[in-house]
């Protein structure tokens, strides 16, 4: 039987952004699982150095990824458009497009990638004790690129059709068998740091077969003529025009990351052990905030795609209600029980890293609400094609990290690391609301046919092509 999609374009914003919401959410937070069960397994077996082994490439991990994810969050965007306008050859052309030139991308990524793999760790100025093992754990991560790459696509293209829990049902597989693989690689094989990223990469590998053969063979509206399997040029440098934006602000916004990391990385091998740990945690409880973000990209792109841009203001109202109840939440666990739950990664007897760790949780979930309003306008203005917008965002986060790691960290220390993402956001936040209310003006702008007559899911008009924001 069939797969069915659905349409974000009709019907009260809050219900429909919430029901796609739970099931991004309850996949974001099996992928942080990922890297929280990497944490675990190696700090609790391998010991404190292996912990920072792992951690000390993070930064870098999210420059490459990031770009990867963003170019396949923009390549479903078009997508998304197309179908909110139900014009089906068309997207039906882009899927297969996208898939071409993801190809061609994620080898060539990871080719340059592993070649400067050491070269990387010593700008970075990683401790020399823990430099065989994060070599080790960043070398095998850039070679899965193409994985991960196949795997983000697909689930976005999925999303982009209104099906928010088939990408779920395959990461919930992958996650188990990652944790199944990881004791088996570190336990059983004993392959140390490296069994860790061994595990992931094979895991997501498998996770992308299973979602292609299941999207191909499911989802009828895919079913393509052998003339839309052809590569056009027009439709690659269409999704290039997005893709490559929303993977370069992602690509940016690591830098910040990086030259913080790099500061923190000097600090000590105590210090990057608690930013390791910190940092997976936050990872876990931001996954919300991303969901969300990511869900108003789908909703608003179908939306624009549709005609209806008014629709995607009342989405920016329902998400960021969404947002503060669940800040709330997150502010009274982490504020009560983060040496607890670094406790999964250490000892209890290393109280200098439980503390460092709590500590940057703390700043951390003060400014989640500057952070979920940055998710939620940042991913809005990339689902109605403004992606060029959203990538100087990423230019602001950049500059705030890059200050505080030149000025604040060797002034202050460890406690000027645990406010440089909060730094960041709220300089990303100052460029997003006002680049969004331009947005939206324009938005409003948009020509309407005289619809009089039509049932209200019939009312939707041809939008023009995704605007950049140089124009």
């Amino acid at each position: 039987m069939a797969t069915t999609t659905k349409e974000l374009t009709a019907g009260r914003p809050l219900t429909l952004i919430l029901n796609f919401t739970l099931p991004l959410l309850l996949g974001n937070l099996l992928q942080q699982t990922y890297s929280l069960v990497d944490a675990v397994i190696v700090g609790r077996f391998l010991g404190i150095n292996a912990l920072a082994s792992v951690g000390a490439s993070t930064s870098v991990v999210f420059l490459i990824l990031g770009f990867c994810n963003g170019c396949c969050g923009g390549f479903g965007i078009p997508v998304a458009q197309k179908f909110g306008a139900r014009d089906y050859a068309t997207m039906r052309r882009l899927v297969f497009v996208s898939l071409k030139l993801s190809a061609v991308m994620s080898v060539v990524i990871a080719l340059v990638t592993s070649l400067l793999c050491g070269d990387i760790l010593r700008i970075m100025r990683t401790p020399d004790s823990i430099f065989p093992g994060a070599y080790a754990y960043l070398l095998i991560t850039f070679i899965g690129i193409p994985c991960t790459f196949f795997y983000n696509l697909l689930a976005c293209i999925i999303r982009a059709l209104g099906d928010s829990r088939t990408p779920f049902w395959f990461l919930l597989f992958s996650t188990v068998l990652n944790i199944i693989l990881d004791l088996f690689c570190i336990l059983v094989l004993k392959w140390g740091v490296a069994g860790a990223g061994v595990a992931t990469v094979v895991s997501q590998g498998l996770s992308a077969w299973l979602c292609y053969r299941y999207m191909m063979s499911r989802f009828e509206i895919l079913r393509a003529q052998p003339g839309e399997r052809r590569f056009n040029r027009r439709l690659a440098r269409q999704l290039l025009g997005i893709g490559v934006p929303m993977g370069l602000q992602f690509s940016i916004t690591a830098i910040g990351s990086i030259m913080l990391q790099s500061a923190n990385n000097a600090l000590g091998t105590a210090c990057v052990a608690a930013f390791t740990a910190a940092m997976r945690i936050k990872m876990f409880f931001m996954c919300p905030l991303e969901s969300l973000g990511i869900a108003m990209a789908t909703y608003s792109g179908q939306n624009y795609g549709a005609g209806r841009p008014e629709r995607v203001w009342q989405g920016v109202r329902a998400s960021s209600l969404l947002m503060v109840v669940y800040w709330v939440f997150t502010f009274a666990v982490l504020m009560t029980a983060s040496r607890t739950i670094a406790r999964l990664f250490v000892d209890a007897s290393e109280t200098e890293i439980l503390n460092d760790t709590a500590l940057f949780l703390h700043v951390s979930v003060s400014f989640f609400p500057v952070l979920g309003l940055l998710c939620i306008l940042r991913y809005t203005i990339q689902g109605v094609g403004y992606t060029n917008l959203a990538m100087l965002s990423g230019v602001s986060e950049m500059i705030a990290r890059i200050l505080v790691s030149l000025l604040a960290v060797p002034a202050f220390g460890y406690i000027a690391v645990c406010f440089g993402d909060s730094t960041a956001w709220i300089f990303a936040d100052l460029f997003l609301i006002p680049a969004f209310a331009f947005v939206y003006r324009r938005l409003l702008r948009m020509k309407r046919p005289d619809a009089a007559g039509l049932p209200a899911g019939d009312r939707r008009i041809s939008p023009s092509p995704a605007p950049n924001a140089s124009e």
